[in-house]
């Protein structure tokens, strides 16, 4: 296919601060896994680009629906110096976007679908994972893709899906077929870009952090689409309580929508107080951590993991952030406590189980609360910096 198309593109300086030195993964003026220490100034910028053409293993895909990720604000938005917030692996200038579905419209020869062990023929709807692993490495060949030593990153460090069409590893490709019966018209792709988040979650969640017994208690920190998703995924697990502590109303009331069963504002009310009090002083088996902010939270986790009466505590670390966490060894000795690092959503078959959860009832598009074209994608991620009422902005061509 020919032709031109626009994208939405960060732009920003390659200045790294005194004292960095380039990784082994690093490349001079393109690409670095510490963003927040190397880049500055950045600005979004719509640029025009040829539509690229895939190779036998790759598929091009009409983007159809793609929403905007705490990721690409974090990206835009630079701290009192210019540098960027995101502290992760970053190569500009790049077309933001990665959570999002199309259509395929071309297919290599050896591009196949994994759903029906066939290759794609053209006019399937997909979605995809956002992590590029290369499948050869030490961790790869291990099962842990999501932390490849090859990692690319749509949106990231290559073109993501702010655009029209993107090309794209047939082996991240996932079908939305399950989905047919349950959404119709452009909320198939609603939903469809709404994957990649929620594995986000679910491996955090259920992969990464051990999953939950039914009738466990959890608590979100953060209801962020990640903290909310995981709301859902651990309510259809059975859980019997699921607090969720978020200072944004509209967000809080989405999560009480989507599987949350209590709000703690933690601008109001003490933390610990409130959780050891809804849980009749019995704690939590499983914290996620998704604000970011582990200084500001951590203290008051702590607190319910040492006076809850709930032994074997897990935390999961889910939101990027610089800052280190106050830890007390002493708490996690005593009370058997774990605290467990999540990053991604690859493998351990994520994908086509939120999928499954999504075709059976799960339905994550009311988080979906604003719908964009392309030409607004901008103005929207800035504002994003400030205002965080809308819970997930959707760019739909």
């Amino acid at each position: 296919m020919k032709g031109k198309m626009e994208g939405v593109t960060l732009v920003a300086d390659w200045d790294p601060k005194p004292g960095f030195k380039l990784g082994a993964k690093d490349i001079e003026g393109r690409q670095t896994y510490l963003g927040s220490l190397v880049w500055r100034n950045p600005r979004i910028e719509i640029r025009e680009y040829d539509i690229p053409t895939p190779g036998p293993e790759e598929v091009l895909i009409e983007v159809k629906a793609c929403g905007i990720c705490g990721s690409d604000v974090h990206m835009a938005q630079a701290d009192e110096d210019g540098y960027i917030f995101y502290p992760g692996l970053t190569g500009f200038p790049s077309i933001l976007g990665h959570e999002f579905s199309g259509v395929m419209v071309e297919a290599g020869k050896n591009a196949f679908d994994k759903r029906t062990n066939k290759p794609f023929k053209g006019g399937e709807r997909v979605t995809s994972e956002e992590m590029l692993w290369c499948g050869q490495c030490k961790p790869c060949a291990d099962g842990q893709p999501n932390h490849c030593e090859r990692l690319d990153e749509i949106g990231f460090n290559v073109h993501g899906a702010y655009t029209q069409y993107i090309v794209l590893p047939s082996r991240t490709i996932w079908s939305l077929e399950p989905l047919r019966h349950n959404y119709k018209g452009d909320d198939i792709f609603v939903a469809g870009s709404l994957v990649e988040p929620t594995c986000v979650a679910y491996n955090a969640v259920i992969e990464r952090g051990g999953g939950i017994r039914p009738g466990d208690r959890v608590v979100i920190l953060g209801a962020g689409p990640v903290g909310i998703a995981a709301c859902a995924i651990l309510k259809r697990a059975g859980a019997s309580q699921v607090i969720v502590s978020e200072t944004g109303e509209n967000r809080a009331k989405m999560a009480m929508k989507l599987g949350a069963d209590y709000h703690v504002n933690p601008l109001k009310e003490d933390f610990a107080d409130r959780v050891l009090e809804i849980t009749d002083g019995m704690g939590a088996d499983l914290f996620m951590e998704a604000t970011g902010l582990p200084t500001v939270v951590y203290p008051g986790i702590e607190r319910v993991i040492w006076e809850g009466r709930t032994l074997n505590s897990r935390v999961v670390v889910t939101a990027r952030a610089e800052a280190k966490m106050p830890v007390t060894g002493e708490v996690l000795q005593v009370r058997r406590a774990q605290i467990i690092g999540a990053q991604g959503h690859s493998g351990h078959g994520n994908f086509p189980r939120v999928i499954e959860c999504m075709a059976t009832g799960m339905d994550m598009t009311p988080m979906s609360t604003k719908k964009i074209k392309l030409e607004d994608l901008p103005e929207n991620i800035l504002r994003l910096q400030t205002d965080r009422s809308e819970v997930k902005i959707t760019y739909l061509p």
